[in-house]
């Protein structure tokens, strides 16, 4: 039985600990701040409740497994996971509107071909099939493998098989997600649908490789979920299995270093002095913080992904509502900007700026739980601010050159304003508003600037790929969504299924199936 010190509470590291624990490890997690759940946190006030990271699940298959390799009861017994349905509404910026029906490719074919006209459907159906071929050559090595050592072959090989267009006398094929829609789909609606789930990740279409068409398709086939009560229900629910497990957890105990012994990690120092040893120490933390608290240690083996920086973030505002929510009201709804080509210049340029007219995604859960009663509301908006935003911070500017607070405070508005395309009347409804920036996501995750990680994607040279779970120093684990295979809640509970592979099972771990 190894000792096994965790850095964070995040649902990576708890994935993995649950795992590890069960495995017959002595498992303790050491958390920075005072609760778990790393950015999958709940606001509440007044009687209003509302989820201020992830609010829907998709591929749920990830965390079942969990609860069906570390005990009893599985994961439906232990929250209320219901599919949503439909998956999502669009709001285009010509007025036009379609719902999409959940996980039902044909439904959403013919959603858009009444929605969009003739033949937009059926463009779109056959996007999905060749997103299918993307997703099924990516599926094991992307999500259900370590990464490969020889991982070069995922960066230069692109999985998406785009189509081949003629023009004049030379043939040319989509590299890029934001080519695909001009190429492929050839309808700005449609476009905008599926930049839109490159955007929601905090990714520049332009320049995301055609791969990211596994981001719409993974939504597509396996479906959205929303689990009762709000998100954090889950992170309530594997942070109960790890405490039956008999993990133990230290809350207001900030990590300060990686203790190294013999060339291997041997512990981890704690802000108070003192020093827990362990014989494995796995870590949920950001690039930038794990080579501090390293300090010096060769984290970063030889030939390894290099580790990513600046990761875009997310502005989101919760509103609480006098007047109950309508029964037809669709739980998620995309408002797509009035001008693409100046949001992702304001977004990705530079110097990035907050861009004035954003895309706003609505989410109006029908939950009772959300609210004090059927009188109220509670509506969450969220969109997404460039890297380096935390607190509005110098370099990323409103408009009038502000900064700081009321430069948020003004991209509030204009996503309050947006937001009104789908919920009439919002402004007027509004009893107070609640801002969670890029500092607060910061402050609840530990990640510099609070940039949200995108999960790993081929092709584009590496540069959507993220850290192996190894590390160059013998003992020491990466876990999370900074690490392989990335961001998202499915990405984040399968780094802690590898990490546990790798623990238990040595190098030769080949992953799950």
């Amino acid at each position: 039985m190894a000792r096994i010190a965790v850095i964070g509470a995040g649902m990576g590291a708890m994935a993995a600990a649950a795992r590890l624990a069960v495995a017959g490890h002595r498992v303790a997690v050491y958390e920075r701040t005072e609760t778990y759940g790393g950015a999958v946190r709940r606001f509440e006030r007044d009687g209003f409740r509302f989820d201020t990271g992830p609010g829907l699940l998709p591929l749920p298959a990830v965390w079942r497994d969990l609860f069906v390799k570390t005990g009893r009861e599985p994961l439906e017994h232990c929250v209320d996971l219901v599919q949503v349905d439909p998956s999502e509404r669009h709001l285009f910026a010509d007025g036009t509107a379609v719902s999409l029906p959940n996980a039902s490719r044909a439904g959403v074919v013919a959603a858009l071909e009444e929605a969009l006209g003739a033949g937009a459907g059926q463009r779109w159906g056959d996007f999905l099939v060749r997103a299918r071929e993307a997703w099924d050559r990516t599926r094991r090595p992307l999500l259900e493998e370590p990464l490969w050592p020889n991982w070069e072959v995922l960066a230069e090989r692109e999985p998406y098989p785009a189509l081949a267009r003629r023009r004049l006398l030379r043939t040319r094929r989509a590299a890029t997600l934001a080519e695909v829609g001009a190429l492929e789909l050839r309808d700005p609606r449609l476009a905008a649908l599926l930049e839109g789930h490159a955007l929601a990740h905090g990714l520049d279409p332009r320049a995301v490789p055609a791969s990211a068409a596994v981001l719409p398709y993974l939504e597509h086939a396996f479906g959205l979920w929303y689990v009762r009560g709000g998100l954090r229900e889950l992170a309530r629910a594997v942070h109960e299995r790890c405490t039956a497990r008999g993990v133990a957890f230290a809350f207001g105990a900030e990590v300060t270093e990686i203790v190294e012994k013999d060339g291997r990690a041997s512990g981890v120092g704690l802000a108070d002095g003192s020093v827990a040893e362990a014989d494995v120490v796995v870590a949920g933390v950001a690039p930038e913080v794990l080579e501090r608290l390293a300090r010096g240690s060769a984290v970063r083996g030889p030939g390894e992904v290099p580790a990513g920086r600046g990761a875009p973030s997310r502005l989101t505002v919760l509103l609480a509502l006098r007047g109950g929510r309508p029964r037809d009201a669709v739980h998620r709804t995309v408002v797509h900007t009035q001008n693409r080509a100046a949001e992702l210049g304001a977004l990705f340029g530079s110097p990035a700026g907050m861009p004035t007219d954003p895309t706003v995604t609505v989410l109006r859960p029908d939950d009772p739980a959300t609210a004090p009663d059927g009188d109220h509301e509670a509506v969450v908006l969220a969109s997404p601010l460039p890297a380096g935003a935390a607190d509005g911070g110098a370099g990323v500017p409103a408009a009038g050159g502000l900064t700081g607070r009321e430069a948020l405070d003004v991209q509030a508005d204009r996503m309050t304003e947006a937001a009104e395309r789908a919920v009439p009347g919002l402004r007027d409804r509004v009893l107070w508003r609640e801002l969670r920036t890029p500092a607060a996501v910061a402050e609840a995750t530990g990640a510099p600037g609070g940039g949200i990680p995108a999960p790993a994607l081929a092709a584009g040279g590496g540069g959507l790929l993220h850290p192996g779970n190894a590390t160059g120093l013998p003992g020491l684990y990466r876990v999370g969504g900074w690490s392989h295979p990335g961001g998202g809640l499915p990405h984040a509970g399968m780094s802690g299924a590898l990490v546990a592979g790798l623990v238990v099972e040595g190098p030769e771990f080949r992953g799950s199936r």
